[in-house]
């Protein structure tokens, strides 16, 4: 590794992954913005992972650490990011593509919005404006419960800046969704730079936890965590907003127990039925029709913001 500081890491976390880990490398090594390390943190894996990466250490940006013991997923995350130098920091999962405008594309983003914590970019093109679109903790929260959502992105799709990631405390290890609990308090406490979408190629393999029985299941589980931050007092939501956010929530929550019914998924009903996190007052105070829409977490033309009231509102809550 070169001794001068990169503006970027880029921390790869890879375990049994020798079918895509070379493409993921490569994809990182054709950046077209080059100021970056490449970390490849592998978490105990017993296939030929760690003999492929360690083939792309004679280029000095690259860099190899084997786990002395099997983190997990998100543990291994909060690890990499002990080991990053750079200012901002970018996960990119051992079996993705990155595409070669990727970084170019994130920095820039970020640096354009000096307030923001980090950039978080999607799979989809954002709804209601052009990117970069500035998204303070109220604004993500609108888009997020009013809109068509924004805490759905994995870690993958967001450029990091180092310090604000390490003083949010990093990732909650709480399985397989802990990315969608740490948007939920990372929104809630710094503004974001949406910039533009699809920068790098999401691979669907058998090999996945998505692609798992259990998924569903964790992803009842997690729906928790959305239903918590909207009761918790630092919600950034007007009263107003809040009330219609928990009627999408309890709306959306219903409509998910309907559809395993009408799927023959009896199992997945019951377990969505005793793990609501709604109350009985609850669903009669909240079960209602969705309000949504695309304008949600996009200031108006009616609703113009200086940026020092961007900063007002992106102070934490």
């Amino acid at each position: 590794m070169s001794s001068r500081t990169p503006i970027v890491s880029v921390l790869m976390t890879a375990f049994n992954r020798e079918r895509y880990i070379a493409t993921a490398i490569e994809s990182v090594l054709a950046q077209t913005f080059t100021d970056f390390e490449l970390v490849v943190v592998d978490d105990c894996s017993t296939d030929r992972s760690v003999a492929i990466a360690r083939q792309y250490e004679p280029d000095p940006r690259v860099r190899v650490v084997v786990n002395e013991r099997n983190r997990g997923d998100y543990p291994n995350r909060n690890h990499a990011v002990t080991l990053a130098s750079g200012r901002y920091f970018k996960f990119h999962d051992s079996d993705d593509v990155m595409y070669p405008h990727c970084l170019e594309v994130m920095v820039r983003g970020l640096e354009s919005v000096p307030i923001a914590g980090f950039a978080l970019s999607a799979h989809q093109t954002w709804s209601g404006a052009s990117c970069p679109i500035v998204s303070t903790p109220r604004l993500s929260y609108r888009r997020e419960f009013l809109g068509f959502g924004m805490f759905s992105q994995g870690p993958s799709n967001a450029l990091f800046r180092t310090d604000v990631f390490r003083d949010l405390g990093g990732f909650p290890e709480v399985g397989p969704h802990s990315d969608l609990a740490f948007w939920l308090r990372a929104c809630r406490a710094t503004t974001v730079a949406l910039v533009p979408a699809d920068l790098y190629w999401y691979r669907v393999h058998e090999g996945q936890h998505l692609q798992t029985a259990d998924s569903a299941f964790d992803l009842v589980r997690a729906s928790g965590f959305s239903w918590q931050a909207l009761n918790d007092e630092r919600c950034p939501l007007l009263p107003g907003e809040l009330e219609t956010a928990k009627r999408n929530f309890a709306y959306g929550y219903a409509k998910g127990f309907v559809r395993a019914l009408v799927r023959g998924n009896t199992s997945l009903a019951a377990f969505r039925l005793r793990h609501s996190p709604l109350g009985i007052a609850d669903w009669m105070r909240y079960l209602r029709p969705p309000k949504r829409s695309a304008d949600a977490g996009v200031l108006l033309d009616s609703e113009t913001a200086p940026l020092d009231l961007l900063a007002r509102e992106a102070r934490p809550h």
